[in-house]
C-alpha cells in the first residue's frame, strides 16, 4: 500500500478563498501544482473542499464590469487621439459625441493647458507692446538729443563769429541771422 499524500492543486494558490498551505498542513497532505506536472502518483483521495476567489470585475471605459466593449474602448481611443491630435496642432477641438471619462479628462487636462498658454501669450504680448513703446520714447529722445546738439553747435559756430566782429570792431545787429554773420566776416578776410 502507497502512501498518498499529495494534493494536486492547480496553481497559482493565491486564487483560492483558503489558506490552501494551511489546510494542506492540518490534513496532513503535500501541495503539488497540478498545472505543472502531469503525473498524479499518491494522490490523495481525501482532499479540502477549496473556493476560487471571484475575480474582480473590470471597470471598462463605457462603465460596464461584465466584459471587455471593444467599440467603446476603441471609440475612447479614438477620441483621445483626436484630443491629442488637435492639441499637437495648437487649437484643441473637442471630438463630436459623448466623450468616455478618460477622454473628457484628458480634455479638460488640455483645456487648463491651453488656458494657461493663452494667458502667457497674452501677458508676453502686452510686454512686447510696452517695449514697442519705451523704444519709441528712447527714439524721440535721440532725436531731441541730437537736435540740442545741433542747436548747441549752431550756437557756437555763431558765438564765435560774433567773437570774431567783436575783435575787428565791426557793428552788427543782435539778432542778425548765422548767413548775415558769416557775410560780414567773409567780408572782413576780403579788407
Amino acid at each position: 500500500m502507497s502512501n498518498k499524500n499529495i494534493w494536486y492543486l492547480p496553481g497559482p494558490f493565491h486564487q483560492y478563498q483558503e489558506d490552501v498551505k494551511a489546510l494542506a498542513k492540518a490534513s496532513g497532505l503535500r501541495i503539488v501544482d497540478a498545472s505543472v506536472t502531469e503525473s498524479r502518483e499518491d494522490a490523495a483521495d481525501d482532499v479540502p473542499d477549496v473556493t476560487v476567489k471571484e475575480v474582480p470585475k473590470v471597470l471598462l471605459i463605457d462603465g460596464g464590469s461584465s466584459s471587455v466593449n471593444i467599440d467603446a474602448f476603441r471609440a475612447e481611443l479614438e477620441s483621445v487621439g483626436l484630443i491629442v491630435e488637435s492639441f499637437a496642432g495648437q487649437e484643441l477641438v473637442r471630438p463630436d459625441g459623448e466623450l468616455g471619462p478618460v477622454a473628457d479628462r484628458l480634455f479638460q487636462v488640455f483645456e487648463a493647458v491651453n488656458a494657461g498658454v493663452e494667458s502667457l501669450i497674452r501677458e508676453r504680448d502686452g510686454e512686447v507692446e510696452k517695449v514697442k513703446a519705451l523704444q519709441l520714447q528712447v527714439d524721440d529722445l535721440h532725436q531731441q538729443a541730437e537736435r540740442s546738439a545741433q542747436v548747441d553747435a549752431e550756437a557756437k559756430e555763431i558765438a564765435d563769429l560774433k567773437a570774431k566782429l567783436d575783435d575787428a570792431k565791426v557793428p552788427y545787429r543782435a539778432n542778425a541771422s548765422k548767413e548775415s554773420l558769416e557775410k560780414l566776416v567773409a567780408d572782413l578776410s576780403k579788407a
